[in-house]
């Protein structure tokens, strides 16, 4: 359980990890998956896989089945993925086209703003008016081609996003083409996940073609209220991603963006438990699909793989040790860990808000 001392607000120059209990208690995960993961918004989608009325995805948010879908208005709705009857899925994949929403329990059949259109056998129930029945919703947002949802969301997408564009620019993903969506399961906490991918110290000692591939005495790494950045140039050998930045975006709570030319990475990292997580990897490229644009995407994924191997295992091993019981939090470097220190501090706010 934490403690009072535990969540207390900390220096960058004075600044130590969070304590292991953190990585390791039901109790944490529990209080995260309440406290933090339902309470903030989640990437679910490029707007190119929900462009026509009828298109849906499913995803999942703290525990809680959902769906969005193009509604016949071209607005997009956020529903609980539960059927108000007794709780069957109304999708199970995501899918193209279509017309309504049917509960694949019992056949109760809404339309896709969410309303009870009909329901089967049901005329001997007394007071029961379809149209008075609702999918419970939930909040969706867009930003730059991405669809986000929430269920009870702490702020408005825009304060999350708010002063990106001081680094991204008018950037924009709405007509990149989803191509590959990689699962990868990690032995570690989430944290342990996340706090590997905020800094680039470990660059240098764990991902040698990486380190060749970006210019580590350019590395900056800059800290808005809700989100972080990380960029270097792209240089070296081996680079076949052409002239630019190499954009890495945190955005609270648990997802990434990999922003390199012609490509976007999305990576959301899904806690199963507190010793494990899955990262869930969709790559989207800008809709050309020549003979050279499509080597280049298997480089480029094959790439991913590697490093991905080599980012897993070295949590894998963290994991250990923070599960030893003879850890004990070390000093952060305020110069390549701040990011890594943003996100603790904002990892205490929450538990300290949990906790009143």
């Amino acid at each position: 359980m934490t403690t009072a001392a535990d969540v207390q607000p900390q220096s960058l120059a004075t600044s130590t990890a969070l304590a292991a209990r953190f990585y390791v208690e039901p109790d944490v995960a529990e209080l995260e998956r309440t406290a933090i993961l339902a309470r903030n918004w989640q990437l679910v989608a490029s707007v190119s896989r929900l462009a026509a009325s009828g298109d849906h995805v499913v995803a999942e948010i703290a525990g809680v089945p959902i769906l969005v879908v193009r509604a016949d208005d071209g607005s997009l709705r956020g529903f609980v993925n539960a059927c108000r009857h007794r709780g069957g899925p109304l999708a199970t994949c995501d899918g193209r086209g279509a017309r309504h929403l049917r509960c694949h329990y019992h056949g109760w059949t809404y339309g896709l703003d969410g309303v009870l259109r009909a329901a089967t056998e049901m005329q001997d129930a007394q007071a029961f008016e379809p149209g008075a029945i609702h999918l419970a919703a939930v909040a969706v947002d867009t930003w730059r081609g991405l669809v986000f949802a929430a269920l009870d969301p702490q702020i408005t997408l825009a304060e999350l996003m708010a002063g990106s564009e001081e680094i991204l620019g008018t950037r924009d993903f709405s007509d990149y083409r989803f191509e590959r969506s990689v699962p990868y399961a990690v032995a570690c906490n989430w944290k342990v996940y996340a706090d590997n991918y905020l800094e680039g110290y470990h660059v240098p000692h764990v991902h040698p073609v990486l380190n060749r591939l970006l210019d580590y005495r350019s590395y900056i790494t800059a800290t808005a209220r809700w989100h972080s950045l990380q960029y270097s140039p792209i240089e070296g050998a081996g680079n076949f991603y052409g002239d630019g930045m190499a954009l890495y975006f945190f955005l609270w709570p648990n997802l990434m963006l990999n922003i390199l030319p012609n490509r976007l990475q999305t990576n959301r990292i899904v806690p199963l438990a507190p010793d494990r997580c899955r990262v869930d990897f969709d790559f989207y490229y800008p809709a050309d699909t020549s003979p050279e644009a499509l080597r280049r995407h298997e480089q480029d994924q094959r790439f991913s793989d590697e490093v991905q191997a080599e980012d897993a295992d070295i949590c894998a091993h963290v994991q250990r040790a923070l599960a030893s019981g003879r850890y004990l939090p070390g000093r952060l470097n305020p110069k390549r860990e701040n990011a890594l220190f943003h996100f603790h501090e904002l990892l205490r706010d929450a538990y300290r808000a949990a906790r009143t």
